[in-house]
């Protein structure tokens, strides 16, 4: 099991949570998927976002199976693979977006894989400063985990609202970042309201770690924004902002600057 492992990394996330913390504030997290709509607005929808207030943003890797996804974010993917969008291009669309804030790479094992032994080196070279893997769970290949940890992009955990405590502290110790909550069970999608167990799972991972807690799935409301961002450090919206993004970079934008408004006032 890879436990404990160094990493190396920009400390670009570090500083924007202790910043945060110095005014007071939550982190707001949007997510994308690279290359939804196309090319030339996901490089404005990032811009934009950042425009709004965004402290950190999750830029998805198009892939052909997302199993975790629910039926939006899976839409977007084949929308942005439909268009010829790898894992080169995303990073052209890091690269070209130019974002001042730290962009967290979100994808699946396998486009990261055919990227090629460099892959996450040239992820930082690109402008990237995370990286999230949705189906790499701790222990299952201590040789790839330590690919990632000794990578230099920070290595962000998943925790699930199932997992014992004592399992939240092992996995924790082998990221760094943040961790991210996943706020139910299921795929990701818009949910009416939060789920009643994320008070306690949020309590149990924050006595596990000493990282930032971001709390995603399910969230696409300020008010629910608002309600998420009372329990961790940050909030993560994906697949309200990538429906917002289906219709225009405008309204995803002001959907943004809402989230903002919500997570602000709790």
């Amino acid at each position: 099991m890879a436990s404990g492992l160094a990493t190396i990394s920009s400390n670009a996330i570090e500083r924007r949570f202790v910043d945060l913390r110095a005014v007071s504030r939550k982190a707001f997290v949007p997510y994308v998927t690279a290359g939804h709509p196309d090319r030339s607005r996901s490089v404005a929808l990032l811009q934009g976002l950042e425009a709004a207030g965004a402290d950190i943003v999750e830029v998805g890797v198009p892939f052909s199976d997302p199993l975790a996804d629910g039926a939006v974010i899976q839409a977007s993917s084949q929308t942005a693979l439909d268009q010829g969008i790898r894992f080169d291009q995303v990073l052209e669309i890091i690269s070209e977006a130019k974002l001042s804030i730290p962009v967290v790479l979100f994808s699946y094992l396998n486009p990261l894989l055919r990227g090629g032994d460099d892959a996450l080196k040239r992820a930082a070279e690109a402008g990237a400063h995370g990286v999230l893997v949705t189906d790499l769970p701790l222990g299952a290949d201590p040789q790839l985990e330590t690919w990632f940890a000794e990578s230099p992009l920070d290595f962000i955990r998943l925790v699930a609202p199932t997992t014992p405590s004592d399992r939240m502290r092992q996995i924790a110790q082998t990221g760094s970042g943040f961790v991210y909550l996943i706020s139910r069970l299921g795929v990701t999608g818009e949910q009416a309201s939060l789920s009643a167990e994320l008070p306690t799972t949020a309590a149990r991972l924050r006595a596990a770690t000493s990282l930032p807690l971001c709390i995603g799935f399910g969230i696409a409301t300020p008010d629910q924004a608002r309600a998420a961002a009372a329990l961790g450090d940050g909030v993560v919206v994906g697949s309200a902002i990538v429906r917002a993004a289906a219709e225009s970079v405008e309204s995803a934008v002001a959907l943004a600057v809402a989230l903002r408004r919500g997570i602000d006032g709790a």
